[in-house]
């Protein structure tokens, strides 16, 4: 076999085996690399997370790969104005699961790991229900064309909030 074609093979096979390479959601990483070389994955390093944690920022409710769910954060400290829907709060907040008005500007997302129980998640992270996601400020972004209580789902998440 030429030189030619067996460098052309050669690349090809590692251009192959590096787009299928790839950490899931929720796996363990040092550097974005660790999660996909493509850069299609970032991880949230382990200053943020124990162990790191691959994730996709600035996903939508049908932008996550099978394994995760779009989770909205609100990083910043909520008012201490009470809600039940948005219109109880200006027009540039919105109102969480928790019941607080917080600025929609303030709102970042992430594919978090589905789980259906601590058992699905790695060391030094817990299942968040709809309760825990409430206590630690997250909030699952809901698929507009579906009732909630369907596209409500469990993720993965330190036990650790920050704060």
């Amino acid at each position: 076999m030429p030189l030619s074609v067996r460098t052309t093979f050669l690349g090809i096979a590692l251009a192959a085996l590096l787009a299928g390479c790839g950490s899931e959601i929720g796996d363990s990483c040092s550097i974005s690399s660790d999660c996909s070389p493509t850069g299609k994955r970032i991880c949230d390093p382990p200053s943020n997370t124990p162990g790191g944690y691959c994730t996709i920022r600035g996903c939508d409710y049908d932008t996550c790969p099978n394994e995760a769910v779009c989770v909205r954060f609100f990083p910043v400290t909520q008012t201490d104005v009470n809600c039940s829907q948005d219109s109880d709060c200006t027009p540039d907040e919105l109102c969480t699961l928790g019941g607080f008005c917080v600025p929609r500007s303030a709102e970042v997302r992430y594919c978090m790991r589905k789980c259906g129980g601590n058992g699905d998640c790695r060391d030094g992270y817990e299942c968040r229900d709809e309760s825990l996601m409430v206590d630690h400020g997250g909030e699952p972004v809901l698929d507009p064309s579906k009732p909630a209580p369907d596209t409500l789902q469990a993720f993965c998440a330190t036990t650790t909030p920050k704060t």
